[in-house]
């Protein structure tokens, strides 16, 4: 799902009246129409635009707090253009792709994000009309009736016929439009690179719910043949209790451990129906209709390359949209700065007036007028003032949830770093517990059937050896969470982006 960035220029825009100006004189001249108010409005939106300059500062991105030599940072160029799509197919499972394809097209907070990109694509719309001039016709008729005022007025009544054009347009000799325009065009960039992050989030709770669902299905398969040895357990001490081998304790001692395997495995199951029902709203689905089949799966994984470049920081949707809403907010400035400096606008109407349809597009009917007007600022009550401030601290308010939101991001890379390499020891370490432990229940039975040792010791070395188990399936799936929010610490993957041609 790509967001494209309006496809909108200020110089275009600002071209755009004297070039509609200079396509309508002669079509006025075709229908016999004065056309030297359009001459006029061209002429000074012309000079307008030559002599014209935008206040306010231009915007420039602002330097980085200090950050780690190793991700060999520079200056700040957003690409989350190079976000890498459909990044979960390189785990390579159907049922994976499968609800995270149901998300994509169903997913209720993707669908608002998408949906206030096209409100600010909208604005900036909304923003660039203002470039050009604002056309309208009020066409009239009406019937009235004079009292005899002396010799001028004669009584009666008489029918009115109006057929006027209204032309009006702000010249922007201080940037006020071109500066709103800009600040428009970088909030919907913002709000692009935010819907872009709210796919990547999306995207990446589905994989790490799947995983967690996937550690719960293995640990229940644990449970549930461990649940079965515990029950042949049962049956076996009972028949040893029978026969006069053993006391009851023991036997109590296998059907306490019996039912605290229930107990572990039913827990287990409330929390995979937890996190089933987690999927369902990431799935935009009813959580109650919603199903995802049993399935204990080990995956290793993926390989995670040594040294990344502060690049793939780039990439974060995030980032990008602070570093859009700088601009935006730099933008602001110029335009609360432009409200100190007069405003000219141009109005111009022209037409036809008569008392009779007949003759009402004659040319003797015709009429026109035109005449710029001036809006002067002298006293405001420091309203004027207020707004550079307010716009200055809301920039500086950006410049610092910007810098606090590459922190985060360098935060984000390390800390799921951290927990793909320190699970990894702790796997391994894992690994040899579970495997002295798994000998240490053989030679416990032994013992126990040669009586050298009680069943106590047995059932303590059972119950080491479930632990093992249990551990090991749960961190290989904290394993996969980490490996999935390194792929969202880094915008959608650890692949190096292409350079900026």
């Amino acid at each position: 799902m790509k967001f494209s960035l309006l496809p909108l220029s200020a110089k275009d825009t600002a071209l755009a009246l004297p070039r509609a100006l200079y396509r309508l004189v002669p079509i006025a001249q075709q229908h016999r129409v004065c056309v030297w108010p359009f001459v006029l409005l061209l002429l000074v939106s012309l000079a307008a635009l030559i002599c014209s300059c935008a206040v306010g500062p231009d915007y420039k991105k602002p330097e980085i707090v200090d950050t780690p030599t190793d991700y060999r940072w520079k200056k700040a160029e957003p690409r989350d253009g190079d976000i890498k799509p459909e990044w979960w197919l390189a785990l390579k499972d159907d049922d994976l792709n499968a609800l995270v394809k149901q998300a994509i097209y169903n997913n209720q907070q993707l669908r608002i994000a998408v949906s206030r990109v096209e409100q600010s694509r909208a604005k900036a719309r909304i923003n660039a009309a203002e470039f050009f001039p604002t056309l309208g016709a009020s066409p009239t008729a009406m019937r009235a009736r004079n009292p005899a005022i002396g010799q001028i007025l004669p009584a009666g009544t008489t029918d009115i016929y109006a057929m006027p054009l209204d032309l009006s347009y702000e010249v922007d000799l201080w940037g006020r439009v071109r500066r709103s325009f800009e600040a428009a065009q970088a909030e919907a960039a913002a709000t692009a690179a935010n819907s872009q992050n709210v796919l990547l989030v999306l995207t990446s709770d589905v994989v790490a719910n799947y995983y967690v669902l996937r550690a719960y299905d293995a640990q229940a398969d644990i449970l549930q043949r461990t649940l079965e040895l515990r029950k042949k357990e049962v049956d076996l001490q009972t028949k040893r209790f029978s026969a006069g081998l053993i006391s009851d304790l023991d036997v109590q001692r296998a059907k306490a451990e019996k039912s605290a395997t229930e107990s572990d495995l039913a827990d287990i199951r409330r929390r995979r129906a937890e996190t089933e029902a987690s999927l369902a709203v990431l799935c935009g689905q009813p959580a109650s209709n919603f199903q995802i089949q049993t399935k204990a799966i080990i995956q290793n994984p993926p390989e995670i390359p040594v040294g990344l470049p502060s690049a793939l920081l780039e990439r974060r949707p995030d980032v990008a949209a602070a570093e859009r809403e700088m601009a935006a907010r730099n933008a602001q400035i110029g335009v609360a700065y432009a409200a100190f400096f007069p405003s000219v606008r141009l109005t111009g109407q022209g037409g036809y007036v008569s008392t009779d349809t007949s003759d009402l597009f004659s040319w003797e009917n015709h009429f026109w007028a035109f005449g710029p007007s001036i809006s002067i600022p002298l006293f405001e009550g420091g309203r004027n003032a207020a707004g550079v401030k307010q716009a200055r601290a809301a920039y500086e308010e950006s410049v610092a949830s910007y810098r606090q939101q590459v922190l985060v991001a360098f935060k984000d890379v390390e800390v799921a770093l951290i927990q793909i390499r320190f699970y990894k020891e702790q796997a391994d370490s894992n690994l040899d517990a579970y495997k002295a432990t798994q000998r240490s229940v053989f030679l416990a039975a032994e013992q126990y059937r040669h009586g050298s040792l009680n069943y106590l010791d047995v059932i303590e070395a059972q119950r080491n050896l479930l632990a093992r188990e249990l551990e090991i399936s749960r961190i290989h799936g904290q394993r996969m969470v980490a490996s999935v929010k390194l792929v969202e610490a880094l915008g959608g993957g650890w692949s190096s982006p292409q350079p900026a041609k």
